[in-house]
């Protein structure tokens, strides 16, 4: 069985931008070095100032891509962003043509994080290289003229599990209070696609991001960690026991993403631990599918997550 037919026609030539990816261990150099390789982008393109954030407990430095901070237009809102990549792949230059685009359009501080990919560094490391850069923005926060009470945290696919996961650490270390957390399709739990899998859906994760992919990225992810102490909702933030006490959420997603199961789980279980929460389903949608920006599902998409951001950030 095949779900091609169920795929939004608009959306389907995305199938021939992000074929099924062969992961393994010996692919994944070739792989990084084909997504490093410049492509031609029809929309605007934001130059960052790249810094240098200490990392955590003697970790290496974590660069850091900012857009549109000015010390001279002080408290103003910001966004963290995360960039996706199965945890193993992509690099904070996204943004440039994503959240750094809409960061100058719509007058907010943006950062985009180039968290260590795994499996060259396993949990904690991506998701503590996170945390510094938030730190770092906290502390920063006269000089890049933000509000620091007006840190939303966002990331796609992996990004947006690792935004799900430094949302529960900086509630649970209690020393960053954020006012947001923007998740798109996120990567949320590690059992998705394997032998312990909740879901067994028939029309989701056929394409794009496969069960065997998910499976290689949280693995590679994983490392030696057995996901039996307190930190396991910092791993696989499906795991957390107690969801309370998050800030108010915004999740999209697919009707056809491999996600789809764990995502609205997620969604219901922040609802029923009081977290206000917004949540959008999008028909004929597999993973990755705004990168078709002409379809008008897409078009619907980035409606949808603009007011969310206006919203979140509290912006006129």
């Amino acid at each position: 069985m095949t779900t091609r037919h169920l795929i939004d026609p608009e959306i389907a030539p995305v199938l021939d931008l992000l074929p099924e990816l062969d992961l393994r261990p010996e692919t994944l150099p070739t792989i990084r070095a084909g997504m490093a390789s410049p492509v031609d982008y029809p929309g605007p393109v934001a130059v960052p100032r790249i810094r240098a954030v200490p990392g955590r407990d003697g970790a290496p430095d974590v660069p850091l891509h900012i857009f549109n901070a000015d010390p001279a237009r002080p408290g103003r809102p910001a966004i963290l962003h995360i960039h996706g990549g199965g945890m193993i792949l992509g690099t904070a230059d996204m943004a440039s043509r994503s959240i750094g685009p809409l960061a100058e359009a719509m007058g907010f501080v943006a950062a985009s994080v180039e968290y260590r990919l795994a499996p060259e560094t396993p949990f904690p490391g991506p998701q503590e290289d996170c945390y510094a850069a938030l730190e770092w923005l906290v502390a920063q926060a006269d000089s890049l003229g933000i509000d620091p009470q007006h840190i939303v945290v966002m990331g796609e696919s992996a990004g947006g599990g690792l935004a799900a996961a430094l949302a529960q650490m900086a509630r649970d270390r209690g020393d960053i209070a954020l006012a947001g957390q923007i998740l798109i399709y996120p990567m949320l739990d590690h059992r998705t696609g394997g032998p312990d899998c909740r879901w067994r859906s028939r029309s989701a994760g056929e394409f794009v991001w496969t069960p065997t992919s998910n499976q290689f990225g949280w693995n590679a992810l994983r490392g030696d960690y057995s996901c039996d102490d307190v930190r396991r909702g910092w791993f696989s933030p499906a795991l957390a026991d107690d969801l309370s006490g998050l800030p108010s959420t915004y999740l999209s997603v697919g009707a056809l993403d491999l996600f789809i199961d764990e995502d609205l789980d997620y969604v219901r279980r922040l609802a029923g631990a009081g977290v206000p929460v917004e949540c959008h389903v999008y028909p004929g949608a597999i993973h990755g599918f705004d990168m078709m920006a002409t379809a008008r599902v897409t078009q619907q998409a980035q409606r949808d997550l603009t007011a969310a951001i206006r919203r979140l950030l509290n912006l006129s």
